[in-house]
């Protein structure tokens, strides 16, 4: 990795581009919807108004989408239908056994009255 000349890592820069999901009448308090991309999928969620996406899967399981089981907007948490791991949808995080490592999240943003995620 190429550094400053002292040492310290200069930080590298990656792409990022922009993904429309849908508009925001289409979304409303308490849905969801999965967006499938070339890597892995994501689920975008409305959490009472504010608007999340974190990849859809279970850390503990690779193989199970967060999305078939129980989000609940009021909390901003979806639970794992195979084992009952919740997990924070702000954060990624787990918040209960067996899962105990993080998943991704990602930025949401709307334009034009379209929601859109932010993929580096």
């Amino acid at each position: 990795m190429p550094t400053h000349g002292i040492g310290y890592p200069i930080p590298v820069r990656t792409m990022t581009s922009r993904i429309d999901i849908c508009p925001v009448s289409e979304l409303p308090p308490g849905a969801s919807v999965r967006v499938e991309t070339e890597d892995f999928d994501i689920g975008v969620f409305n959490c009472d108004g504010q608007l999340l996406a974190m990849e859809d899967r279970c850390s503990h399981d690779d193989s199970v989408l967060l999305d078939e089981g129980g989000f609940d907007a009021a909390t901003c948490t979806i639970e794992c239908p195979r084992h009952g791991s919740v997990f924070d949808l702000r954060t990624g995080r787990p918040t209960t056994l067996p899962a105990y490592e993080a998943v991704e999240t990602f930025p949401v943003l709307v334009e034009d009255g379209v929601i859109k995620l932010e993929l580096e």
